[in-house]
């Protein structure tokens, strides 16, 4: 008997994140608050809360710090039927040191040599993998290792001849990769991805495209011969463009509580308007649950449809 696909299967590297709260700084910290990470799985942790069948894939270490970040990601509903789980491997972690102008947040990793930058294509269950109506992955795992970008080549190879949609978010993280690596690995990569997710920045940094938004998602679409690009632009909110339609969506007013995981609560709300072949709802969605990542703590959004959908039905929220 055929399993039920899954609507979202995310493949990455989870973590644990240890921050200090403002005022404090990490080399005099006593104590540190725990949560749990990563691109991807934030992402299929959002559509689960959000009532989408959603998966992660990856690896995890086999000892108490693995079984944390699987408990969140369980406890939001995600399944983990994919994971493959090694007692030699560690965890990836990450620290964050917040901090009040005129300091910036500080983001200190310790992910060199983890379980998920040792992950290879032998280990992956390519059945449960492909079976989904979308395949999300990033930027990210591909700057892990060698492993991890062979990796990347291989599951996108093998979801295009499976036909599988894929989003792929390009997610440029400075500290993994200098922006010319990156954008010589990435345009091999990201060729006839059905979504791709760029920041302004990125755009920019990476891909060294000048112009209005517009005109750098025009650019994008172009290299990438995607179905449709999703430019975020920070306060300015978003937009996404599928070759023939623009469509705009601000960002909701927030009070900004902690930055980490607005980006991948964004693509889940994109992916959730999608999956229901609604574009424009989708780019609604997302900035939505950007704005309530925004507004709490850890990295994984907490809502549900209803909330969602109420927040995004207010008046003072409209398409443009």
């Amino acid at each position: 008997m055929t399993a039920p696909r899954f609507d979202v299967t995310a493949l990455g590297e989870t973590m644990l994140r240890l921050s200090v709260p403002v005022g404090e700084r990490l080399e005099h910290a006593t104590a540190l608050r725990v949560h749990v990470g990563g691109a991807e799985s934030n992402v299929a942790s959002a559509l689960a809360r959000l009532g989408r069948r959603s998966a992660w894939v990856g690896a995890l270490a086999n000892n108490p710090l693995g079984q944390r970040a699987a408990n969140e990601l369980r406890q939001a509903g995600v399944n983990l039927d994919g994971v493959v789980w090694r007692a030699d491997a560690r965890m990836g972690l990450y620290f964050v040191e917040f901090a009040a102008p005129p300091r910036p947040i500080q983001v200190t990793y310790d992910r060199a040599h983890s379980g998920a930058a040792q992950l290879t294509r032998a280990q992956i269950n390519w059945a449960l993998l492909l079976n989904t109506r979308v395949l999300h992955l990033t930027g990210i795992t591909p700057a892990l290792s060698e492993n991890s970008l062979e990796l990347t080549r291989q599951t996108l190879r093998r979801a295009r001849r499976a036909r599988v949609p894929v989003s792929f978010d390009i997610n440029y993280r400075q500290k993994l990769w200098a922006p010319q690596i990156a954008a010589r690995t990435l345009r091999e990569l990201i060729p006839d991805v059905t979504l791709l997710f760029c920041a302004r920045a990125d755009a920019r940094r990476v891909f060294g495209l000048r112009g209005a938004p517009e005109e750098l998602a025009r650019q994008l679409l172009a290299a990438s011969r995607a179905q449709c690009v999703i430019l975020t632009l920070d306060a300015d909110g978003a937009l996404a463009y599928d070759g023939k339609n623009i469509f705009h969506a601000p960002a909701p007013p927030t009070q900004i509580i902690d930055r980490l995981g607005a980006g991948d609560a964004f693509v889940a709300g994109v992916l959730h308007g999608w999956l229901d072949g609604d574009l424009a709802q989708g780019l609604r969605c997302g900035a939505m649950l950007a704005a309530l990542a925004l507004s709490q703590h850890g990295d994984m959004v907490s809502t549900n449809a209803r909330e969602l959908e109420q927040l995004t039905q207010l008046e003072n929220f409209v398409l443009r």
